[in-house]
């Protein structure tokens, strides 16, 4: 797997050091460990001691890389953003040939909600309701993300053209998808998510004028 590459940077995060390769796979191997603690336990459980020891490190070491709580919480949104982008650029490249465009865009961009690097990012952001320091971290994250990635890359799958009516297509699959992945669906969880996600679908073929309103529900 290729070496992520930041995404952003956070306006409050210290400028990089230039580190020798052991450093840098050390640095990384901490940022993964994080990654997975966030998506895992949550970002308040994601204590430095749980993180050294996910990651096999001293606490010496931890500290060597990342001398306080901020400055690794700096870093790893930019490598959980970094992650995030490049799955999201393989969903965006590996629709199959003669698939339904909007199908694939949704089916996709729900199986990447589930995955560790989302689950972590949607952690921080519930995190930062009451954190005005980490939403300070977050909003350029959630910006380049908006603009870069679901705004120009993944609904283009749906063929959505230019205006309100296309935009509201791709805004209702995105954030119906993303409140979705968050909602607990306390029983049946699995059909009626599947429901929701056939109903979605048809309702962006009709903002995208591939379909009529009588097409959003089927007999």
């Amino acid at each position: 797997m290729a070496p992520l590459k930041p995404f952003f940077t956070s306006p409050t995060a210290p400028r990089p050091r230039r580190l020798g390769r052991k450093s840098a796979q050390t640095r990384g191997k901490i940022l993964e460990a994080t990654l997975e603690l966030f998506a895992e336990v949550g970002y308040a459980a994601a204590s430095h001691v749980a993180i050294a020891e996910r990651s096999g490190m001293t606490r010496g070491a931890m500290l060597y890389h990342f001398p306080t709580h901020e400055d690794l919480v700096a870093a790893a949104v930019d490598h959980i953003q970094a992650a995030r982008a490049r799955l999201f650029e393989e969903a965006v490249s590996s629709a199959p040939h003669g698939a339904d465009r909007t199908d694939h865009a949704i089916d996709s961009y729900w199986r990447l909600l589930r995955s560790p690097a989302f689950v972590a990012f949607a952690e921080l952001e519930s995190a930062a309701r009451t954190d005005p320091n980490l939403q300070a971290l977050l909003v350029p994250a959630q910006q380049a993300f908006d603009r870069a990635q679901v705004g120009a890359h993944l609904f283009d799958l749906v063929q959505a053209g230019a205006g309100p009516r296309f935009q509201a297509s791709r805004d209702l699959a995105r954030f119906a998808l993303e409140g979705l992945a968050r909602a607990h669906l306390a029983y049946d969880a699995e059909a009626r998510s599947e429901r929701l996600r056939a109903i979605l679908k048809r309702a962006a073929r009709m903002l995208n004028r591939k379909g009529g309103g009588q097409d959003l529900w089927e007999d």
